[in-house]
């Protein structure tokens, strides 16, 4: 291994870089405080009720370990067909987590069909009540049954994001969709940052409150009852200042069944929404199975500890949150959403690319910079492409099949780039990833004709 790359890990703990991540969060605040007055009063209501949601969600998930080893201690042991087993608590974590991914895949285009029926706020605020049930339940959880359970409801009410998407594309006008979209993903990654420190502070504050004479229960229960707080305050946001945003359709209009179209999508792939689709599909799986062995290539690549990732994922999130807001409008005013789709996924394969052949704290800054803008200028374009392709009164239906497709990569890259990375070289995810993403970009060829269209 060179010396540069053993000098990472410890240049990573100088104060230097502390410094530059305080100065980076406040030129974060002061960017997002500036530019948050240009926002349209109905989009900063959508974007409130995105951020409190995710903060509950970011809340509970790095707890749910600790939650699953206090219930399941060593793990369970039964029998099957005359077979004893033994499932550890590592496995019984993974199938809270797949929990949650399936009932959000299965629920999402479900909830979008819903919308496209009833409307875009009922299916809201009836998903948002449901994770707040279910925020309460992980909280006074006594049993593991109980934990699944909560995760399945949580999960289910977590496949909206295709109705908010599709409540985007029908409040805003179609000039303006991806730039919208870009704003909503910002104040999501921003629940994201947040939501770990608020479920910290939640633990902190429940153990105050047991030491000082408060249920042992109440207190173990206290960040499931701040994320139940924070998921019902979203409800009452969206019900206080979202107004719907369907359009009434005739009832003669036929529609898809969820079953019809998520079909449609593999028999008719070369139709505009299948192949928006799976360039959405493809690059998000490619993206998140990177994701997932990040930590473990800057550990063994370039010594970066528990103690200095988070400067990287800060990095990462800082670069998202200003070309969303800064860049992503005035791109795509002078391009187009077709076109800087295709841009943002050049940039995305060689950022993912370029990282395992980087020695040196500069070149790796360089190429990791590349994913965030890749992804920035990527899925909203694609997204905004798609509200245009499809008729209104299918909108919601096919931002659900979008989100479900997209969940579907994010269970089968990862499960691959860990494969790669144990059994076949450190950088054979990053190549492979890029690799795909380079080749999904024929599937954008002649969808300009739909960014142009008025």
């Amino acid at each position: 291994m060179m010396l540069g790359q053993l000098e990472i890990g410890g240049v990573m703990e100088s104060p230097a870089v502390r410094a530059g991540a305080v100065l980076l969060a406040i030129a974060l605040l002061v960017v997002l405080a500036r530019e948050v007055r240009n926002i349209p009063a109905r989009l900063f209501a959508l974007m409130g009720t995105a951020f409190l949601d995710m903060v509950g969600v970011l809340m509970v998930i790095p707890l749910l370990p600790f939650y699953i080893q206090r219930l399941g201690g060593e793990g369970l042991n039964f029998s099957l067909l005359g077979v004893p087993f033994h499932m550890g608590i590592g496995l019984i974590t993974a199938f809270m987590v797949s929990a949650f991914t399936v009932a959000q895949l299965v629920s999402a285009p479900i909830w979008g069909r819903f919308s496209d029926k009833f409307g875009r706020r009922p299916a809201l605020l009836v998903a948002l009540t449901a994770s707040a049930i279910a925020y309460l339940v992980f909280g006074f959880a006594n049993t593991l049954f109980l934990l699944l359970l909560s995760r399945l409801v949580q999960g289910a009410g977590g496949g909206t994001v295709g109705v908010i998407q599709a409540y985007v594309a029908d409040a805003v006008e179609p000039s303006q969709r991806a730039k919208s979209l870009g704003w909503l993903s910002a104040a999501t990654n921003l629940g994201v940052a947040l939501g770990p420190v608020v479920g910290a502070f939640a633990v902190t504050l429940g153990q105050a409150g047991v030491d000082r004479g408060m249920p042992t229960a109440l207190g173990h229960a206290m960040p499931g009852l701040l994320a139940a707080a924070l998921c019902a305050s979203a409800a009452v946001f969206a019900w206080r200042f979202l107004p719907e945003s369907r359009e009434e359709h005739h009832p003669s209009v036929v529609r898809k069944t969820s079953r019809q179209a998520l079909l449609r999508v593999i028999s008719h792939s070369g139709e505009p929404a299948s192949r928006l689709i799976w360039i959405y599909a493809i690059t998000m799986g490619a993206f998140n199975g990177v994701t997932a062995v990040l930590a473990l290539f800057l550990a063994y690549r370039f010594q970066v500890t528990e103690k200095t990732i988070g400067y990287f994922f800060m990095y990462v999130g800082a670069i998202s949150v200003f070309t969303r807001v800064l860049l992503l409008g005035k791109a795509v005013d002078k391009f187009g959403e077709a076109r800087l789709s295709r841009f943002g996924m050049v940039l995305l394969a060689i950022g993912l690319g370029g990282m395992p052949l980087v020695s040196s704290l500069a070149g790796l800054a360089f190429f990791v910079a590349l994913i965030p803008l890749g992804t920035a200028f990527t899925f909203p374009c694609v997204t905004g492409l798609l509200s245009r392709v499809i008729s209104n009164h299918e909108r919601g239906l096919y931002m659900g099949l979008q989100q479900t497709y997209g969940g579907v990569a994010r269970v089968v890259a990862p499960i691959w780039a860990g494969f790669a990375f144990d059994r076949l070289g450190l950088g054979v995810p990053f190549y492979t990833s890029a690799i795909v993403v380079l080749a999904t970009i024929s599937l954008g060829l002649g969808l300009d004709q739909y960014a142009r269209r008025k």
